[in-house]
């Protein structure tokens, strides 16, 4: 692996480009979240395909697509940051946590699963916190059946499943995220069989822009708070979302839509970024756009448009 660029601080996060072969690139992040320090918690946000085949409105990586990441692909955006500050693989915070949510839909390489099966053979950690983000497309049972049961074996309660789902709207549903995917029942059952008494609850992650895409009353019709919880974050500023006039304004009012939710019993994650990681670009699109953009000319920062 090739490491093109690093952009970011230490302060916040920091964002990677890098290269494995020709034509195929990824990006993946390290952050922490102030006033938290390093020591308190950790997190690297890594890729798991080349690009990502699904298309979803927002998000840069639909313009491209070359493949899954291999074990070895995937383990290397873990070493990197780690080795570079914990060489004897002790990694010395409270809390550790890894998400496969920068790019590509892990449900398509259970490469992704046999790192974090192995992960404990590999470094040393208090509390290690695996995260997959997922659109559950239809066709990848196999993935979902493995995850579960590598769960129940290891992680029964500390691991994060998210599903991103983002509007209530069936319709939009669709057009925001281009592929065919479990209905509200499917992820429902799995998410009750996924659940551990003592252990977290699934997330279900609504990326919004208005009040139009969250039904409060139709989402209790199908989860029980006692399963789910909802996470709420804005549409950052990527260059697709840009484009498409969906990024989330500033002045956006999140209140209405948080008791709306409360009063029928969820909890509710609000998940807005600090600003500096905006201008990072550590929680908001793709760098890998920029750089093939430019003729695989990397700027000094990522580009995205206001």
């Amino acid at each position: 692996m090739k490491i093109l660029k690093e952009i970011g601080s230490e302060e916040h996060a920091i964002v990677y480009l890098a290269e494995f072969n020709e034509n195929k690139y990824v990006e993946f992040t390290e952050s922490i979240q102030p006033p938290l320090k390093r020591k308190d918690k950790w997190v690297l946000i890594i890729s798991s395909l080349f690009g990502c085949p699904i298309k979803c409105q927002f998000c840069d990586s639909s313009n491209y697509y070359y493949g899954k990441l291999t074990y070895q692909e995937l383990l290397a955006q873990i070493e990197y940051p780690v080795l570079k500050r914990f060489p004897d693989r002790i990694i010395k915070t409270d809390k550790f946590k890894i998400q496969f949510a920068r790019i590509g839909e892990p449900s398509f390489n259970l490469n992704v699963l046999d790192v974090v099966d192995n992960f404990d053979n590999l470094f040393v950690v208090e509390n290690f916190i695996p995260s997959i983000s997922t659109v559950a497309p239809q066709g990848q049972e196999i993935f979902f059946e493995k995850l579960i049961e590598l769960k129940k074996r290891k992680f029964a309660k500390n691991f994060q499943l998210q599903f991103s789902i983002h509007s209530t709207d069936l319709e939009y549903r669709d057009w925001l995220i281009p592929v065919k995917k479990w209905s509200f029942d499917k992820i429902s059952d799995y998410g009750k069989h996924f659940f551990d008494k003592g252990g977290k609850k699934i997330t279900l992650n609504f990326a919004i822009n208005s009040s139009d895409y969250i039904n409060a009353e139709l989402l209790r019709d199908f989860f029980d708070p006692a399963f789910f919880i909802i996470k709420i974050t804005p549409i950052n500023p990527t260059i697709n979302a840009a484009e498409k006039g969906l990024v989330t304004k500033d002045t956006f009012d999140y209140n209405e839509i948080i008791k709306n939710l409360q009063k029928f019993g969820f909890d509710v994650i609000l998940s807005i970024g600090n600003p500096e990681e905006n201008l990072i670009g550590s929680n908001c699109g793709q760098y890998i756009k920029t750089f093939l953009d430019k003729g695989k000319n990397f700027g000094i920062s990522y580009t995205y448009i206001n």
